[in-house]
């Protein structure tokens, strides 16, 4: 696997990697077009075992992607995916036998309030992003993140939608400051405990995933129940992380927020937006690599946008993972296939560039083979 470990203080600025040097496969018949749009899906499901819903997206569907939770929200809080280390390395194992190509097997182990794997269940406890800021100690939030992407190695999960890089804006923030996701206000700080995160989750094998572009810690409300407005709190700053990190080569994934900053795009929230995705974070920032949505079942998308219009704006805007973690208010069984569905016939009529669907794919294959995933005697053979 090809290393890029990050030191803020030491290494020097590298261009990012470009996919586009791997997009030879452009095939266009019908499977091929169903295999590459199922790679960009990463759905939620329900079971402790893989269920026939998930068995049949991933077999059928080649959905290359799946997210774990340990409360059912729609449910009531009830059981979801998570019961115990024994119990959960063996869903990982069950599910990777289900898939035609290597699984991206994904959580959000940030540590402390926003913690899937949860002592009770039988994990190491873990502290907060806030915590380790406060604790002025990188070499304590190394060990920190060693121990999280050791667990997360141990059962078999392969993402990480963390760290968060949002910087602490904002003390009254519901959903950052409040859950202490933010490592500090200062981005030096923010930058040099994220990459440690980062450096420890890329040294096991563990993809990861910075959070939420351009920045969700000035915003005053939380994009799980509507459409964020960051337009007159937000600051150039909060894309200090991001522009370190693609300077120093960074190979994870950038997840990207509901977030609406009318200054970069009038219409659209940052994850459906063209000018925020490609004109900001891939032009101007010049990242290369793997763009996720934030979940596409937040009240900050489903109830402004039909399913049908968000995933035609967020693809032809540059998103390559869809993420619909399907743990919102209600259970939709059968998402992630209606969202295959609904990209086919968006490429079938040109409303979805077919042109999008490749450069996602070559992207999330190039994210594998960076980390080692899939090829003969890679992780997933160990």
């Amino acid at each position: 696997m090809r290393k890029f470990l990050l030191s803020f203080l030491f290494a020097a600025a590298t261009a990012a990697a470009t996919a586009r040097g791997h997009l030879a496969d452009t095939c266009r018949c019908d499977s091929c077009m169903d295999v590459k749009i199922g790679r960009m899906i990463v759905s939620g499901f329900r079971g402790t075992v893989p269920s026939e819903e998930i068995e049949e997206a991933i077999v059928r569907y080649h959905v290359g992607g799946v997210i774990l939770f340990d409360v059912d929200v729609p449910g009531g809080m009830g059981e979801r995916n998570i019961r115990s280390p024994r119990q959960l390395k063996a869903l990982t194992a069950a599910l990777r036998s289900l898939s035609d190509g290597p699984l991206l097997i994904a959580v959000d182990q940030e540590g402390g309030m926003v913690n899937r794997l949860k002592s009770r269940y039988g994990f190491p406890p873990t502290v907060t992003a806030a915590a380790q800021g406060a604790s002025g100690s990188p070499d304590s939030a190394s060990l920190r993140a060693a121990q999280t992407a050791s667990v997360l190695a141990g059962c078999g999960i392969n993402v990480n939608f963390a760290p968060c890089v949002d910087l602490n804006l904002n003390p009254s923030n519901p959903i950052i400051a409040r859950y202490g996701r933010s490592f500090s206000s200062d981005p030096d700080s923010v930058c040099l405990f994220a990459g440690r995160w980062v450096e420890e989750h890329h040294r096991r094998g563990i993809v990861t995933s910075l959070k939420h572009f351009p920045g969700h810690g000035s915003s005053r409300s939380d994009s799980h129940l509507g459409l964020v407005d960051i337009t007159d709190t937000w600051r150039p700053d909060e894309l200090v992380p991001y522009r370190r990190f693609v300077e120093n080569g960074y190979e994870g994934i950038v997840m990207v927020g509901h977030l609406v900053n009318r200054r970069i795009d009038p219409l659209y929230p940052a994850s459906l937006s063209h000018k925020t995705l490609t004109g900001l974070l891939r032009e101007r920032l010049g990242f290369g690599g793997v763009i996720a949505t934030d979940d596409m079942n937040m009240g900050a998308i489903v109830d402004n946008y039909s399913l049908e219009k968000a995933l035609a704006l967020a693809i032809n805007g540059g998103v390559n993972l869809i993420v619909v973690g399907n743990n919102a208010a209600v259970y939709e069984k059968n998402l992630a296939v209606r969202c295959h569905g609904i990209i086919k016939s968006g490429v079938a009529s040109g409303e979805i560039g077919a042109d999008k669907i490749d450069d996602s794919y070559a992207r999330i294959m190039k994210l594998l083979e960076d980390f080692g995933y899939g090829e003969p005697g890679g992780r997933e053979s160990e």
